[in-house]
């Protein structure tokens, strides 16, 4: 990969989410309840990603499904506000943008309502021929809405043309899930699950052995996130530990796909595989500190000079 520059292909899932902060409980009958803010940001494992790495300096190109509502609207207009290439993403009249809304209690528990709308109608008739011409990577957000024979033939394609290429997957943890997708996983440089999701694919009580199951998936690299315990970094070289950093939380939406951005970017500078991880944990830590995805204002240069503080 040209360390020099980043050009991003971000594929599958793109969700509007809105945040609402300061639920205590959801009122009875049809009263009501002050909060302290409502927000939208643009989310999901591709479009939360690609936010991330256009803020880190990477020229994102997203690709997906979109409704011809308001709501697809407010999504691509914030995913362009952050200098994210939305010409590939499709807009269907037939269903709505995919939405969640997100209930943030005073202690941080967000619970969510999802509408998987427009992202479940998304193939790979939807990409355009040149997709992957000029680029250096291919994020692969939501294998499962493509299955796994798709997204193996997409991610080879990319592998074919010297094209770095990582995963990220939406659903929960689930055996059958993983058999849903893994003719894809041969074909990924880097997975990029959380540790529910490693443990629950693989049906392993510890989160390094799990890994392990996946890389004789034929992933080349695990990358796992673990919440306020950092990250866990596996390959066939070895298992290693990447902590978090100390932060005052205020809302954790987002923070996987910016530990994603994070990581990736690091990868694309040359970085080794733990140290890109600890960029992509000092990348979430600025997320975590506002609301959505999109929360602060950072680049590569503050997050890097966060790191080193």
């Amino acid at each position: 990969m040209n360390t020099d520059q980043m050009i991003v292909a971000a594929v599958g899932v793109h969700v509007l989410d809105t945040h609402v902060l300061g639920i205590e409980s959801i009122p009875s009958g049809s009263d009501g309840q002050l909060v302290e803010t409502i927000r939208m940001s643009p989310a999901g494992t591709a479009g939360g990603t690609a936010v991330v790495l256009s803020r880190l300096g990477a020229t994102v190109r997203s690709y997906g499904a979109v409704g011809t509502d308001p709501v697809g609207d407010t999504l691509l207009a914030l995913l362009a506000r952050e200098g994210v290439e939305i010409d590939g993403l499709v807009r269907r009249s037939e269903t709505q943008t995919s939405a969640s809304v997100l209930p943030v209690r005073p202690n941080g528990d967000r619970p969510a309502w999802h509408c998987i709308g427009a992202n479940g109608t998304f193939t790979l008739d939807d990409l355009p021929a040149d997709v992957l011409d000029g680029v250096t990577h291919l994020h692969l957000g939501g294998p499962e809405f493509l299955g796994g024979d798709a997204a193996g033939e997409l991610l080879a394609r990319a592998r074919g043309l010297g094209i770095t290429t990582s995963v990220d997957i939406l659903a929960p943890g689930d055996p059958d899930m993983l058999a849903w997708i893994a003719a894809a996983l041969p074909h990924a440089d880097y997975l990029l699950p959380n540790d529910e999701q490693v443990l629950g694919f693989t049906g392993e009580t510890s989160l390094a052995d799990g890994a392990r199951a996946l890389l004789a998936h034929g992933v080349g690299c695990v990358a796992v996130t673990q919440g306020a315990r950092g990250a866990l970094v596996v390959t066939a070289d070895g298992v290693v530990e990447v902590p978090a950093y100390s932060i005052d939380v205020v809302d954790t939406t987002g923070c996987g796909d910016a530990f994603s951005a994070g990581f990736l970017r690091g990868l694309s500078l040359g970085q080794a595989p733990a140290d890109a991880a600890a960029l992509g944990c000092a990348t979430a830590a600025q997320v975590a500190q506002g609301v959505g995805t999109d929360a602060g204002s950072y680049d590569l240069a503050r997050v890097q000079a966060f790191q080193n503080a």
